[in-house]
Parts: structure tokens; sequence; C-alpha cells
């Protein structure tokens, strides 16, 4: 089985990925560190170095090669890997099942507002501005997470409590 995690940073799809995948027994990828691996190169070094044309071709390069190549396993998307190329219908194409990990504004803030500094895109964001930032992104992003096959809605539930929905939705 093959299952894919979508949605916007800091949606939890890296944890919510790795508890899913060890309770499923599949393997875990996460897309970003397998760019990070690849390309070695840390993603905001990729990011101010080679900019973000690069860092998308190796997105779309690395997506395909992992969802034509593997089976039974979990992957964690980036935030912006759904929207950019043909990167859902890959996914669609390649995966038995795609989660888009749904989170309000609100939430989203809180949880980028403690990592800013390690997200290229949202690094030089006023933290007054991350609300509007967010929105404007998730207004163009969500058409996108739209086209995964299944959405959760995240907001105040534990990891565990995701990890168990998701589990009940692949019945």
């Amino acid at each position: 089985m093959k299952i894919v995690l979508v949605g916007y940073m800091a949606s939890g799809k890296s944890l919510i990925g790795e508890l899913l995948a060890k309770d499923l027994n599949l393997e875990f990828i996460d897309l970003d560190d397998q760019i990070e691996l690849e390309s070695e190169m840390a993603i905001p070094q990729i990011f101010e170095e080679k900019g973000e044309i690069f860092f998308r071709k190796k997105e779309y390069e690395v997506l395909n090669q992992i969802l034509k190549n593997k089976d039974n396993l979990v992957l964690a998307t980036g935030g912006g890997t759904p929207c950019y190329g043909n990167n859902m219908q890959t996914i669609g194409d390649f995966s038995d099942v795609s989660i888009y990990l749904q989170l309000s504004i609100p939430s989203l803030k809180a949880r980028i507002e403690k990592e800013k500094q390690h997200r290229p895109l949202v690094r030089d964001v006023a933290v007054e501005d991350l609300p509007e930032f967010i929105g404007k992104h998730l207004f163009e992003r969500r058409p996108f997470y739209g086209k995964a096959t299944k959405t959760l809605v995240c907001d105040q539930k534990s990891a565990e409590e995701i990890v168990a929905e998701i589990k009940s939705m692949l019945l």
C-alpha cells in the first residue's frame, strides 16, 4: 500500500507519516529528507544557493522516483509539492490513497511561528503577517490539496488521534 500525505507546511505530515508507517509496518519516507540526501544540501541551502525552480525540479524527480519504484510506504510530501508540475497527477496515479491533513490558519500560525527560521518560505515574514501570508497561500494551494483522495481536519487532535482516524479511513 502506498499512502501519501499532503498539506501545508507544519501540518504534521512528517510526524503523522512516521507514526502511521510504524503502526502499519510500512516504510516511511519524508520527501524533503530524500531531496536533501540526493542533493547533499539542506532545503534552505538549496533555496538559497540554487533557487526555488531548481528545488521544484528536484522535488518532481524524487517524487516520481519514489512513487514509481517503491511499494508499501507512507510518503510525507513538502507543503508545496502538490502545487507544482503535475505532482498531484503523479500522486494520484502511483499511490493507493492521498490524504490532505487540513488545519486552520490559527493552528498553522502557532506551529510555524515556533520553527520559522527553518522554513525558507516564511523566514523573512514578520510574525504578525503570518496569518495573512498563510491565508493567501492556502487560498492558492487548496485546489491542489483538494485533489487528495481524502481530507482529514486535524485541528485540536493529537497525533495519535489523527493516526487512528487515518487507519479507520483505510478500512
